[in-house]
C-alpha cells in the first residue's frame, strides 16, 4: 500500500498546517507525517520494517544514558523545512515539560532512525535526512532495504544547512558502527533484508 498525500492550501502558515495535522481524524494506525509542507498518510509498517527497528532499538538500550529515551512514533518538528516527522526512532533526552504534547522540536534528538518501506524510500532518502540536517540532529541511521545495489546501513552525521556528510555504510551483513556517544556496533546479519 502507498503513502497518500492530502492537499493543502499553499499559503497556509506552519501553525495552521500543525494545528491541521494534530486536529484531523486520521485512519488508525497509520502515520501521519508533514513532509515538505505536505500531510502524507503511510499504513503502519510491516513486520520486517518493526523487526529491524526493534533490533536497534535492543542495542541501543544497552548504550543511552538514563536521562535518555528511544522514541518510536514520537513526532519531531521541523518548521524550517515545513516538517513534521516521525522517524522509525528517535533518541533524545526526556524532558519533564514540553511545548507541545504531540511533538518535540527535532533539534533536541541525538540520533533519528530510518528504515525504508518500497513504497515511500524517497522521502527517508532525501527529504527526512535534508529535514533532519537542517535541525541540526547530529546523527541520522538509514536502514534501507531497497536500495538499488541491495540493502544497506548508511550512517550521516556532520550536519551542515540541509546536508549530512555519509559517515559509514555497510551492505546487509556487515557491521556498522555508531560514533560517540553511542560507541556501538550493529550487527546487520541480524534485520531481514526482504
Amino acid at each position: 500500500m502507498s503513502a497518500l498525500t492530502v492537499s493543502q492550501d499553499p499559503e497556509q502558515s506552519w501553525d495552521d498546517l500543525v494545528r491541521f495535522w494534530e486536529e484531523m481524524e486520521w485512519p488508525e494506525g497509520s502515520k501521519v507525517e508533514i513532509i515538505e509542507g505536505i500531510v502524507t498518510v503511510s499504513p503502519a509498517p510491516a513486520y520486517h520494517h518493526n523487526l529491524i527497528a526493534a533490533r536497534i532499538q535492543r542495542r541501543l538500550y544497552s548504550v543511552i544514558p538514563g536521562d535518555w529515551e528511544i522514541f518510536q512514533t514520537l513526532a519531531i518538528a521541523v518548521p524550517s523545512r515545513l516538517g513534521m516527522l516521525i522517524p522509525d526512532l528517535v533518541v533524545a533526552p526526556v524532558r519533564e515539560q514540553t511545548e507541545s504534547p504531540t511533538h518535540i522540536p527535532a533539534a533536541l534528538a541525538e540520533l533519528v532512525v530510518e528504515v525504508t518501506s518500497k513504497s515511500n524510500a524517497r522521502h527517508d532518502r532525501v527529504s527526512k535526512p535534508a529535514a533532519y540536517a537542517a535541525a541540526g540532529i547530529p546523527l541520522y541511521l538509514l536502514v534501507d532495504r531497497w536500495a538499488p545495489e541491495g540493502p544497506t546501513a548508511t550512517l550521516y552525521g556532520e550536519p551542515k544547512g540541509d546536508v549530512y556528510r555519509p559517515l559509514s555504510r555497510a551492505k546487509f551483513g556487515e557491521a556498522v558502527r555508531l560514533p560517540a556517544p553511542f560507541d556501538l556496533v550493529l550487527d546487520t546479519a541480524e534485520w531481514p533484508a526482504g
